[in-house]
Parts: C-alpha cells; sequence; structure tokens
C-alpha cells in the first residue's frame, strides 16, 4: 500500500501549474469583458486541477501495465514502482474524473452552458485516451496537439465563457500562450525520456523528432508564448508585463540545449510549470490594469 506521501508524488503537483494557468487568463479575460464570477472560477479551477491529476494517474496507470516506466528516469510512479496495485491507481484517476465531473456539471448548471457537457465529455475521453485504452493517441505523438488544445484553448475560453457568456481575442492569445507552455511542459518529460519511450514503442512527439529537434522545439515553444502578448499592445499595454519572464526561461531553455544526462532535465519540468504560472499570472495582471486604468 502506498504512503500518502507517495500518492501526493504518484500527482504529480509540479504538472499543477498548467491546470491553473487557462483558469486564471480566463478568469482575466472575463473580467475585461465586464463579468467576473468568483464562484464560476474556483469550479473552473476544481475542474482543472482534478482533470490534471486525474490525467497523471491515468497516464501512470496506463504506462505501468505496459511496462513502459519499468526503467524510467524521473520522480516516482505507482504503478511501474509497485507502490500501489494498477487497480488502486485506476480507480483513482476514474475517482478524480468523477469529482471534476460533478465540479463541472455544477459550472454548467451556474453559467447554463448545456453545450458544455458535451466539451467535458471530451476532456475525460481525452484525459483517459492520451495513454490509456487499445490506440492511445499519446503513444502515436498526438499528445502535446492534445494538450495545446485542452489545457490551453478549451480551459481558458471555456473559463471566460463560463463567466462571460463570450470569448475575446485577449482570451485567444492567452489560450495560445498557455497552451504552448503546456506543450513544452510536456516536451521536457517526453525528451527525458526518448530511450524508455523509444524501447517500450511509445513514439511521442519527442521521439518523432529526435533529441536534438526536440530540445529546439521546447525553446521555441517558449519564445512563441512569450512574444505573443506583443499583438495587443497597442490596446493593452500591461501585457507587456509577460516579457519579465524571459530571465525565466533562459535556465530551462539552456538545461533542454545542454544538458545531457537525462537527468539533468528533471528540474526543467517545475522551472516550465512556473513559467505557466508566471506567464498566468503577468498577461492576467496586464488585462486587469489595463481596464482599471483606462
Amino acid at each position: 500500500m502506498a504512503t500518502a506521501a507517495q500518492w501526493l508524488e504518484g500527482a504529480r503537483p509540479r504538472t499543477l501549474p498548467m491546470a491553473v494557468a487557462p483558469v486564471l487568463i480566463g478568469t482575466a479575460a472575463a473580467y475585461d469583458l465586464g463579468s467576473f464570477k468568483p464562484l464560476n472560477a474556483v469550479l473552473a479551477a476544481v475542474v482543472a486541477v482534478l482533470l490534471q491529476v486525474g490525467v497523471n494517474y491515468a497516464n501512470d496507470y496506463s504506462d505501468g501495465i505496459r511496462g513502459t516506466d519499468d526503467n524510467r528516469v524521473g520522480p516516482l510512479r505507482l504503478t511501474g514502482s509497485r507502490a500501489a496495485s494498477p487497480e488502486q491507481v485506476k480507480y483513482a484517476a476514474f475517482g478524480c474524473f468523477g469529482a471534476a465531473m460533478a465540479a463541472g456539471l455544477a459550472l454548467i448548471i451556474l453559467s447554463s452552458s448545456w453545450f458544455l457537457i458535451l466539451v467535458g465529455v471530451g476532456c475525460i475521453a481525452a484525459a483517459w485516451g492520451y495513454t490509456g485504452g487499445r490506440n492511445p493517441y499519446g503513444y502515436m505523438g498526438l499528445g502535446d496537439v492534445f494538450v495545446f488544445v485542452f489545457f490551453g484553448l478549451v480551459a481558458t475560453l471555456g473559463t471566460t465563457y463560463t463567466q462571460a457568456g463570450q470569448v475575446s481575442v485577449p482570451a485567444l492569445i492567452g489560450a495560445v500562450g498557455t497552451g504552448l507552455i503546456a506543450m513544452a511542459l510536456l516536451m521536457a518529460n517526453n525528451v527525458r525520456d526518448i530511450p524508455t519511450d523509444r524501447e517500450a514503442g511509445k513514439r511521442t512527439l519527442a521521439v518523432r523528432l529526435g533529441d536534438e529537434a526536440a530540445r529546439i522545439s521546447y525553446v521555441m515553444m517558449l519564445a512563441l508564448a512569450i512574444l505573443l502578448p506583443l499583438f495587443l499592445a497597442a490596446d493593452y499595454p500591461w501585457v507587456l508585463l509577460v516579457l519579465l519572464l524571459l530571465p525565466a526561461c533562459l535556465m530551462p531553455s539552456w538545461l533542454m540545449l545542454k544538458g545531457k544526462k537525462r537527468r539533468s532535465l528533471i528540474p526543467v519540468l517545475q522551472q516550465t510549470g512556473l513559467i505557466n504560472l508566471g506567464f498566468a499570472v503577468l498577461f492576467s495582471l496586464g488585462l486587469v490594469l489595463t481596464r482599471l486604468l483606462a
């Protein structure tokens, strides 16, 4: 039986900023549209965090039973390390998905956004299908695309819509930015695992691109995300606060380009997660300050 500390580590808390960031941006975009609903924002955050933890447990379970994590470099995996049985990890994933569905239904009722029921079903299906099922899309190199769509576009624009009943260009720019950083985080994780993933037949985008190109793509994703808000600078000058993140991007970018030992890439995950959170905070602050000082 895994300890509470092991379950917490298995939930991969370093990835949680990826869930919180789009909710912050979506809420700030709703405020810019003249609508801020705290309860809706909290429910959106609960849904996002539970889905992220559920994905992490589902990934742990599916990779574990396939043997992908048997010789893995990196944080603890409950199934692969035999700290917990596959059934326990699977039930933990399903429990998170069920709780996310309950919170999501409450959010849909509050916002009367009934079409989002279909979006929610799609989110659960995508969460499980990443590494689960007979043909997991994460093993085909499509995981990065789904991370961008669901932890970038869907999470951000969905948060804005459930508060304001519409979306906006700033919401879209913020969604693309946080989605790119989420992709970069996944790329960093997958670059570290290229040797074991290739051996296990897991054809992630990093495996398909190859080590050098995958590392370069990480830097390009971060750069594009940080520079995208420049398109809003004319109407939202305070979003230029995001440029303060450029120095913070230097160390993880250097590690990705120069860190030859797989273990040396582990800190990049936490650093990228913090960059995503920093992007969300500064971008959101830029939207709010522009509206307040207009």
